[in-house]
């Protein structure tokens, strides 16, 4: 009789452990066709788009889990990894086959410390503003990379703080012998309230220009406005305007980012049709202004696609 109750007592304790544990596959599948680069009088064949920038999203797969370490304490971690649905090679981020993302993180009432491969402070500062849901196509991203910083740091540590009436912080910080010898650091300010969400964004490496950018979005309800000024290291320095709204199932997304020291004006037209609450269809027509990139005319890339959350 002794021996079933321990018997039961460990399997009871190795029930509570699971339970304080979670493991989960994700991924997004993104597929579509279009055209890239195609630039006005000359000849542009269609063609399938798996992973370039008319798609929405790229394809990845990942793992992400959290245990529940007692006293509000919680590890977490994350590998996520790209994959080109057009011939199932991966599409890397970086120098690993896990180059999406390859992180662990501690966090509790304190906020959080990640320590690893992520995506940097200063794109969630752009993605909480930007009309599109940072898709590949975003406008401002196509215009205005640098001021996002590569989009991923590598061995970064980083803290976020606890959220405070709606107010957060990130701090990014890399060694620089991690770092080809100059040390990185990445921030952000963000606010969520209501309607409103503003996000800041601050960028630099050790002797070189600082990448910067403000932006905001304001949801009135039946059509949401964002604007944000812009100011990446070099001569480079803009704004970006833009509006949404839905009609019927429809929603809709106009947005310009123009670069005012190069005479650069990109516009881009997005409409999303949902087929379930994982899916939906994207239309996106994304015209890049000949000023940047040095051509004789301005380049129409366009993209219809599907992608499914998983």
């Amino acid at each position: 009789m002794k021996k079933t109750l321990i018997a039961l007592a460990a399997v009871a304790a190795t029930s509570v452990a699971f339970a304080q544990s979670s493991v989960t596959l994700y991924g997004v599948a993104d597929a579509g066709i279009g055209q890239t680069g195609a630039v006005e009088g000359v000849d542009n064949d269609t063609s399938f788009l798996g992973s370039s920038k008319m798609n929405n999203g790229n394809s990845r797969w990942g793992i992400r889990g959290t245990e529940d370490l007692g006293g509000g304490l919680k590890a977490s971690f994350n590998f996520e990894q790209g994959i080109n649905i057009a011939d199932g090679t991966l599409s890397q981020s970086g120098p690993g086959p896990f180059s999406r993302a390859a992180w662990m993180a501690l966090s509790g009432g304190f906020g959080e410390v990640r320590l690893g491969r992520t995506l940097n402070p200063s794109f969630f500062a752009a993605a909480a503003w930007e009309l599109t849901g940072a898709a590949n196509y975003s406008v401002v991203v196509n215009q205005f990379a640098p001021v996002l910083g590569g989009i991923r740091n590598s061995s970064q540590f980083q803290y976020t703080s606890p959220n405070m009436g709606g107010v957060t912080a990130t701090l990014g910080y890399i060694l620089e012998e991690n770092n080809g010898g100059d040390a990185k650091v990445d921030l952000n300010v963000l606010y969520r309230g209501g309607p409103l969400a503003v996000g800041l964004g601050y960028n630099k490496v050790s002797g070189a220009e600082k990448n910067w950018h403000i932006g905001a979005n304001y949801n009135f309800g039946a059509f949401r406005v964002a604007g944000a000024w812009i100011d990446p290291a070099g001569a480079s320095k803009g704004f970006s305007i833009g509006a949404g709204t839905t009609v019927g199932p429809v929603s809709l997304v106009l947005d310009i980012a123009r670069d005012t020291d190069a005479d650069d004006t990109d516009l881009l037209i997005e409409a999303k049709y949902p087929l379930s609450k994982r899916t939906f269809a994207y239309l996106a027509f994304l015209r890049d202004d000949d000023a940047k990139i040095g051509a004789t005319a301005s380049e129409n890339n366009f993209g219809l696609g599907i992608r499914h959350n998983f």
